[in-house]
């Protein structure tokens, strides 16, 4: 969640930080700070809001120096207060930026105050710099300093650390929250995510967990958790710094809710190209993964979990195999029944989400070794813990309310449960043709979607006023009112909840007054009926009703029933369609309401703490 960027180099790096540091703003922050070696020893400077009030006090105080570091933090331990922001500092001696949380951060903190360190703020972090300080003044190198402190930390972090004994240097290490070197000519960087080191370099090393690395100007040395010296391939970064830009958008959420036609059409580019549903989309290994495959179990969070949501209506009805989904926080901390011939899926944008990671680990532990992982950010952390990966193509999704990243998701789950559907031989040569000229229109589906857009803004007005708003859908599509109830709340701190229609004279009815929008999922197929009667029940209490339908499905305006139409019915891919209109009505809603759409309050991009 917090974003860390670091540089050694034979000129200024503060310029290089604040560039790095505005690149992760997407990610979620509270508080952003930088340090920097100098012959003054190290100098800080840190902040409470955004990064711009940070840059203004690096300007004034002329802040220079050719090896340094930065933070932007989103608080978990201790308030949002300037103390509480890193870098932070031991005996003006070692400086410290951290990412995770350190479990055992009592301990340490009482253990080192009885060796006389004093602390000045409520963070877990700031026991970091004074362990590594105490092993560094007992006459350990820096490297050596870090490698031992590390040991004693228990939690997932990734750190980077500087000294001004050693100010040729920094050391840098990972357990749990992601980390990659930046490699340049004559200079070479660290940071959290790939965005923050794209000005200066596209060569990176993505660091694995337990590795400990040295960065110099003339290259990087990097231990693994044995503490031997080890190597790590290094990758050519594809993300264009043009994909992180807003051109003519208001905002990154807007943006990225256009670019959907695109992302979709990207995604299966390679599906339409060879006209099949091939496992070797997922890998080379897929296709014996998948023979051995008698149910699946799909690990997500957030956004990626109603996409989980979706896709077990697919992979049960498609491929006819058992599927169940579970929150991923939740999973480790259960007695569950392992099954070796259960697929485990996990579904992530960032490759990096801690709670999904973690889920992935413990499946393992107990014997489910067929994993697939669909992520949209190439070798992050939990595609290379996966047996399988399939790659999205959203590009840079900088909004923290997910919605490219989402509809791609849903597009890769699909061809998943119709890869294994063909695979089992329960996916007919008509059904193939018919799913592969549906993904082939989709784009263009999506696109008519959002020339709904001046109708869904008129609707906005009517939600900017209101408290709470309740979402209904009905099979496939009760996943997609979950979503369009997450996007409202999250972005326009609206109250919003989602059930299945059905549900609705089960005790949500109760809620249903003139004061309560009722959003209404609706797409012409087999439970249309069915919810025809569920809004019936909501316009017999009062409330008024704002349906997404299709053009085929033949309601009628009336008081309080409000009908938009999508342009066509597109089957089975329905659900996708759909979740047009609500990210839609959501970023509206939050525009008339004046919130900051692209960083709503109190969240982040890349979940990367439990």
């Amino acid at each position: 969640m917090c974003g860390i960027v670091g540089a050694v180099a034979n000129r200024n790096v503060v310029s290089i930080l604040i560039e790095g540091l505005s690149r992760l703003e997407y990610r979620g922050y509270d508080s952003a700070g930088i340090a920097v070696l100098n012959s003054s020893g190290i100098e800080r400077v840190r902040a409470v809001g955004r990064v711009a009030a940070m840059t203004e006090k690096a300007n004034e105080t002329q802040l220079s120096g050719q090896v340094g570091i930065g933070h932007t933090r989103w608080a978990t331990h201790g308030g949002v207060t300037e103390s509480n922001a890193h870098p932070h500092v031991s005996k003006g001696e070692i400086a410290v930026v951290h990412n995770g949380i350190i479990e055992n951060h009592d301990e340490q903190r009482d253990k080192l105050k009885k060796l006389g360190y004093e602390f000045t703020s409520q963070t877990d972090t700031e026991v970091i710099a004074h362990l590594i300080h105490f092993y560094h003044n007992q006459g350990l190198a820096l490297l050596a300093a870090t490698q031992m402190a590390v040991t004693e930390l228990t939690g997932a972090f990734a750190i980077s650390v500087i000294s001004v004994k050693e100010p040729e240097h920094m050391i840098t290490a990972r357990l749990g929250c992601p980390l990659l070197i930046g490699l340049g000519e004559g200079e070479n960087f660290i940071a959290s995510d790939v965005s923050a080191v794209l000005s200066v370099t596209r060569k990176v090393i993505y660091l694995e967990d337990g590795d400990v690395a040295d960065i110099r100007r003339d290259g990087v040395t990097i231990f693994g958790r044995d503490g031997h010296m080890i190597e790590r391939k290094i990758h050519m970064s594809d993300v264009s710094l043009a994909s992180m830009e807003l051109g003519p958008y208001a905002h990154f959420m807007q943006k990225e809710i256009h670019e959907q036609p695109k992302a979709l059409t990207d995604t299966i580019e390679a599906l339409i190209d060879d006209s099949s549903f091939s496992p070797a989309l997922f890998g080379d290994a897929a296709s014996e993964v998948f023979n051995q495959v008698d149910s699946i179990l799909i690990l997500a969070a957030g956004t990626s979990y109603y996409a989980a949501l979706t896709a077990k209506y697919w992979l049960e009805s498609i491929a006819k195999l058992p599927t169940n989904v579970e929150i991923a926080s939740e999973y480790r901390y259960r007695q569950s029944v392992p099954n070796p011939r259960q697929l485990i899926v996990t579904i992530s944008q960032s490759g990096e989400t801690l709670d999904t990671m973690e889920a992935l680990k413990h499946a393992k532990s107990l014997g489910q070794n067929l994993t697939l992982s669909i992520c949209n950010v190439q070798e992050s952390a939990i595609p290379r813990a996966s047996q399988l990966v399939f790659y999205t193509r959203a590009g840079a999704e900088i909004g923290v309310a997910s919605t490219k990243a989402f509809t791609t998701q849903l597009v890769a789950l699909f061809t998943l449960a119709a890869t294994l559907a063909k695979q089992r031989g329960v996916l007919s040569d008509a059904e193939e043709h018919e799913y592969l000229t549906a993904l082939r229109q989709l784009g263009g589906s999506v696109q008519n979607a959002l020339n709904l857009e001046p109708q869904i803004r008129e609707w906005a007005t009517r939600f900017a006023d209101k408290h709470h708003a309740l979402f209904l859908g009905r099979g496939i599509h009760y996943p997609i009112a979950l979503e369009g109830a997450l996007k409202l709340k999250e972005i326009s701190y609206i109250h919003a909840e989602a059930y299945p229609a059905g549900e609705l004279k089960h005790g949500p009815l109760a809620l249903v007054d003139t004061d309560m929008p009722v959003v209404v999922i609706a797409p012409n197929d087999s439970l249309l009926e069915k919810v025809k009667s569920n809004m019936q029940e909501v316009k017999a209490r009062g409330g008024e009703l704002f349906v997404f339908a299709d053009a085929d499905s033949h309601f009628a305006e009336s008081d309080g029933v409000h009908v938009i139409r999508t342009p066509r019915h597109v089957g089975v891919l329905s659900p996708i369609l759909h979740t047009i209109p609500v990210q839609l009505l959501a970023y509206h809603v939050a525009l008339i309401k004046g919130t900051d759409v692209d960083k709503p309050r109190n969240l982040a991009k890349s979940v990367t703490v439990e």
